[in-house]
């Protein structure tokens, strides 16, 4: 069982781009890390970098859209740990590649749906049992702002003429779960927040890294302080149902 005193810190998707770089920096300030990923050698292999770096780090073998996986994970950390203090659900795709709304498959916008939504409610239901043996405790939604209903719909944002349905509409549910969760958890001292990284060079999306970043793009440290300072806050910061960025509160 780890120390009581340590803050657990589950992050799904973090053998790569933000959520590696989450991992690093709540890792810097003393939290202890859990690696949440799907490919074994990918996982183990950024919890190497991160223990090289002289911080505290495990990997937990787990994907989103896998009942038994998650089931799995969240036995490892009862038995390794005893409680969860955070959970941040990282983990996304976007496979709808800006189509038109008329023509999108709603094969593609199911798979966006599966990871983002779907996935990220099947994790956080499975793991409040385990945060609620270590309160106050927090989770933090990464969402976008792509998925802002007030952005997409103003013709003075710079979102009015952006379509990419199954990304956006899943990322709009994952701000609606935010709001539902914060408020049946608040009696329960758990805090639940959405955040939005910006659009930071990753491979996320289909991106080739090789490609140079695209001027605008965030750098991924960049991409991850909001993520960051969300689960930093003190312990019994009472912040809750937000939705915001680097830059400040973001319109839901």
């Amino acid at each position: 069982m780890a120390d009581k005193k340590e803050t657990i810190t589950l992050i799904t998707g973090a053998d790569k781009g933000i959520g590696f770089a989450t991992a690093q920096g709540l890792g810097k300030i003393g939290q202890h890390v859990l690696i949440g990923a799907r490919d074994a050698k990918r996982g183990q292999a950024a919890v190497d970098k991160l223990q090289k770096q002289g911080y505290k780090a495990a990997l937990i073998m787990i994907d989103v859209t896998d009942q038994e996986l998650i089931k799995q994970a969240v036995a490892e950390i009862e038995q390794k740990f005893g409680y969860l203090s955070i959970l941040i659900n990282n983990a996304g795709v976007a496979l709808d590649h800006h189509e038109s709304a008329a023509d999108l498959s709603t094969d593609t916008i199911r798979q966006d749906f599966d990871v983002n939504f779907f996935g990220m409610i099947d994790v956080t239901q499975a793991m409040i049992p385990l945060l609620k043996k270590d309160l106050p405790a927090k989770i933090v939604n990464l969402s976008s702002n792509m998925g802002s209903l007030t952005f997409a719909s103003d013709p003075e944002s710079r979102f009015y003429k952006v379509s990419s349905l199954g990304y956006q509409a899943s990322k709009a549910s994952v701000n609606f779960f935010t709001i539902n969760l914060s408020k049946e958890l608040a009696d329960s001292n758990i805090t639940v927040n959405s955040v939005n990284p910006g659009w930071t060079a990753t491979g996320f999306g289909g991106r080739p890294m090789s490609m140079p970043k695209i001027p605008g793009m965030q750098d991924v440290e960049e991409g991850a302080a909001q993520v960051i300072k969300m689960a930093s806050l003190p312990r019994d910061d009472k912040t809750t149902g937000t939705f915001t960025e680097n830059a400040g509160k973001l319109p839901w």
